[in-house]
């Protein structure tokens, strides 16, 4: 087949679909598969919103209410968050971004596609058989000894979902190292986002996977590793989780960045500020994620001094992130900014990651954090974070690479308002839960006193808001595969190798391999 036919049309039969190599249509498989999963995700926390909207909680009771916010953070953790940018976006661009013609493995990069495939299946089997009520978080020993739910067949779909990550991981790695076309300090930023990433996914996620397969073994065969009555440690779980699920809060984060680290450049038509500095942080940041997960456990009855270390390591891993949202500010200064949809949701991202993070550091402050603990203002903190975030950074890269992805354009004011709602609803949806947090309402239940039901009102208003948003762009992107205008190879004048190829792409990405660029030679001085 000629290297110049278009990814899309080089074989149209379902069977080229799923036997591909290709790292741009297996992104699209992954695309379907992880929408799939934010829309199962967000019809679990539309009915926590109403159930939530009236004191007495009397939509569903309290075990169906337990199973739907399990469901809620299971899916969106393990389904979306954290593969949505690397495995769509990352797949779809890296090679491009690096001028090669493909990830270094194609065989396991589809196989990876199929494990993520087989590990949601046993996930959603295990919540609508019967679902989970332990949260997302498994804690034990409920998840071991008291749960009637099913906790096995759930972990085993992580499971199985980890292995799709450490393989996307280890090719990611393994593709920069090998196939790129340029020294180091000439990649683009969203490059160094998802080497730094996969560092993450390699060296975090099996910790993940030990740690589930010993609470299977330990409800199948009463094995005393967290059980107490078996001589085990239920704490040893949360120390196993946190080391995991800390740095996976930067899995989610840091792709985020570097889709951002992209598209403020390009439309304040300015080179991005200390391009040496954003890289580093980017290692920094993954780097210092492996070493605070104790302040998650403030409350658990670690020593005083294992405390303060983790609080003060706690402030230092805000640095990097600091230095990051620093030079995007520097970027925007004096820039020709252009306001266009992928612009909104970056700075949106920029908006709510400050909010987040600032706030991460009121939860890393010892006396703060007793009083605000398992309440409100840590669901809000984290979804600033992830959602403010990451989402955030996810539909700015859908927008920003869509015409490229493709060949289409979508309707630009449509784009405009569903980032404005989406800005809107979220910060009505989530504010409000940082003063219910203060004010003292704990989280997970489904009924609460009287005097907090305004502020969850107002929450609940804004989750309506925030789904309409959600739902716009999945209308115009549909719209735009059939009637949209047809994109030029750099619809918005941006730098970077995969706009010098057309729009979409040809199969093999590139007729001739591109010259090394040279671009980031003088942002690497600065």
């Amino acid at each position: 087949m000629s290297a110049s036919v278009s990814y899309l049309e080089d074989g149209l039969t379902l069977r080229s679909w799923l036997f591909t190599r290709d790292h741009k249509r297996i992104a699209i498989l992954y695309a379907i598969a992880i929408t799939f999963f934010f829309f199962v995700g967000g019809a679990a926390a539309t009915l926590i919103r109403l159930e939530l909207a009236t004191p007495e909680g009397a939509l569903v009771s309290s075990d169906t209410y337990n199973k739907l916010f399990t469901a809620h953070g299971v899916v969106m953790v393990w389904l979306f968050l954290i593969p949505s940018i690397p495995n769509i976006v990352g797949n779809f661009l890296l090679p491009l971004m690096l001028g090669a013609r493909d990830l270094a493995f194609p065989r396991l990069n589809l196989a990876s596609w199929y494990l993520y495939i087989a590990g949601g299946a046993l996930t959603l089997a295990a919540l609508f058989f019967g679902g989970v009520d332990t949260g997302w978080t498994f804690y034990t020993p409920y998840a071991t000894m008291f749960s009637n739910g099913y906790v096995v067949l759930t972990l085993v779909g992580v499971f199985v979902t980890g292995f799709s990550s450490i393989a996307t991981g280890v090719n990611f790695i393994v593709t920069v190292h090998t196939l790129r076309r340029m020294r180091w300090f000439e990649l683009p930023l969203f490059v160094w986002a998802i080497y730094a990433t996969s560092l993450i996914l390699v060296l975090a996620t099996p910790v993940l996977a030990i740690t589930t397969l010993l609470v299977v073994a330990e409800r199948l065969f009463q094995v005393g590793v967290f059980d107490p009555a078996y001589g085990g440690d239920p704490l040893l779980f949360q120390h196993l989780f946190w080391f995991y699920s800390h740095p996976a809060v930067y899995i989610m984060v840091l792709p985020a960045m570097g889709v951002v680290s992209q598209i403020i450049p390009c439309f304040a038509r300015k080179p991005v500020f200390g391009y040496r500095f954003m890289a580093w942080a980017m290692l920094a940041i993954a780097g210092f994620g492996f070493l605070v997960w104790g302040h998650h456990m403030f409350v658990s009855g670690q020593s005083p001094a294992a405390s303060l270390s983790f609080s003060l390591l706690s402030f230092l891993v805000a640095v990097p992130s600091a230095i990051k949202v620093f030079n995007w500010t520097a970027t925007l200064y004096k820039g020709s900014i252009r306001f266009d949809a992928p612009m909104l949701y970056a700075l949106g991202f920029v908006g709510l990651f400050t909010v987040g993070g600032l706030t991460g550091l009121i939860l890393a402050s010892l006396a703060l954090d007793v009083h605000l603990t398992d309440t409100y203002f840590v669901v809000s903190h984290f979804h600033y974070i992830m959602v403010g975030g990451s989402v955030m950074a996810y539909f700015g890269a859908l927008h920003f690479w869509w015409p490229k992805v493709t060949g289409r354009l979508y309707h630009e004011r449509w784009a405009r308002t569903a980032a404005v709602m989406i800005f809107i609803g979220f910060n009505l949806t989530f504010f409000p839960q940082y003063l219910l947090g203060y004010e003292g309402m704990p989280r997970r239940y489904h009924a609460y006193a009287p005097e907090f039901q305004l502020l969850n009102v107002f929450s609940s208003a804004g989750a309506v808001v925030l789904a309409v948003g959600y739902l716009l762009p999945f209308t115009y992107f549909i719209h735009s595969l059939w009637r949209g205008a047809r994109a030029p190879a750099n619809p918005w004048g941006a730098e970077g190798k995969e706009w010098e190829t057309p729009s979409p792409p040809p199969t093999h990405n590139f007729d001739v391999p591109p010259a090394a660029p040279r671009e980031h030679a003088a942002g690497a001085a600065s």
